[in-house]
């Protein structure tokens, strides 16, 4: 329901023409999404069997990149087809048709987000008519090698290092996702690389972001016979390498390269979640809560790269995701074993 609300305060924005409504709806609407990643993440990861709890939840993620991949195209269809005019075409208009080009270029952001808000109403409907189970992660889950219950151990998740450790993991993996997204359109409009327009480089993010999506619906499947830790590691060995050719080499084997990071960010998000609630029990909704909120990185690492690269250049600023994946590949390795398992060798 907030994520609704959200959704409809799109309409005064766009009738008013006002930035700071919509950076208020932005806000409202950002902040339903969160909430409902942060109640329904965990719930995913409880629902079945522990050891398939990776695979379950990139599966579910795996929808959420198909609407990162397919929104855009509707978005371009139902609000970027009213073009932008420039400063000199809208003098250029007569009172009666500037009014007539504002109606419609409102209409075209309205009517979309009316749309949204309704589906959103309607999912909240389901769920508030829907009886689902109620599955609470209770004591007793895990236990350590002296059999007590692991969740009593700390009166809050903050004091259990894998999850710390996995906060930052999702820090520096959102932070490396976005950094690389939001430099794509530079990066592939530089002559040494594809010498892209910014609406022909546009059109490649599609690959960029479609890859995240093929690779959770193939990751789910992966990680039911291969463990979740190895997987996020080879998979953040392989972003690194990417990373390394798109800075070392020019021409389309960069620009591909870059391209195909998308594919082995697919599963880290939700991997990383999985592995950092393992064990909570009781904390496992403060420690969904602390994950989610560790998803700022997505505002701060790409800052820190925009400032190196007004630097160093956009090619050579990319050293900062390399430096996110390796930290990823030792949480995939060594960072995520609770210390339960850790005091039993597993």
């Amino acid at each position: 329901m907030t994520a609704g609300v959200g959704c409809l305060m799109f309409y005064p924005a766009a009738g008013t023409r006002s930035y700071p409504i919509f950076l208020s709806a932005l806000f409202v609407l950002a902040s339903g999404i969160t909430l409902l990643q942060v109640s329904a993440n965990p719930y995913v990861a409880i629902l079945g069997k522990p050891q398939t709890a990776s695979s379950r939840l990139t599966l579910t993620q795996a929808f959420n990149s198909l609407g990162t991949t397919v929104a855009p195209l509707f978005g371009s269809l139902l609000i970027l087809s009213v073009a932008a005019k420039s400063s000199e075409e809208l003098v250029a208009l007569s009172p009666t048709d500037l009014t007539a080009y504002q109606l419609a270029e409102a209409a075209s952001v309205q009517v979309p987000y009316l749309w949204l808000a309704g589906a959103l109403f309607a999912i909240a409907a389901f769920f508030a008519v829907v009886k689902l189970p109620v599955i609470e992660a209770s004591s007793g889950e895990a236990r350590t090698s002296g059999g007590a219950d692991y969740d009593t151990q700390h009166p809050s998740a903050w004091k259990y290092r894998h999850l710390v450790l996995g906060a930052v993991a999702i820090f520096v993996y959102v932070g490396g996702e976005v950094a690389i997204g939001s430099f794509l359109v530079n990066f592939l409009g530089q002559p040494s690389i594809a010498g892209l327009t910014a609406a022909e480089a546009g059109r490649y993010l599609s690959f960029y972001w479609g890859g995240a999506m093929i690779g959770r619906f193939v990751g789910a499947f992966v990680m039911r016979v291969v463990a979740p830790g190895t997987v996020l590691a080879f998979n953040a060995c392989a972003a690194v390498l990417l990373v390394l050719t798109a800075m070392l080499f020019s021409g389309h084997v960069a620009m591909w390269a870059i391209l195909a990071v998308g594919l082995f960010n697919s599963i880290m998000f939700p991997t990383i979640f999985t592995l950092a609630v393992d064990g909570l029990g009781k904390h496992t909704g403060q420690g969904s809560g602390i994950l989610c909120m560790a998803i700022v990185g997505g505002a701060i690492v790409p800052v820190i790269q925009g400032a190196f690269a007004d630097t160093i250049g956009i090619q050579a600023a990319f050293f900062l995701p390399i430096l996110c994946y390796l930290y990823i590949v030792f949480y995939g390795l060594k960072g995520h074993v609770p210390s339960y398992k850790r005091a039993v060798g597993a």
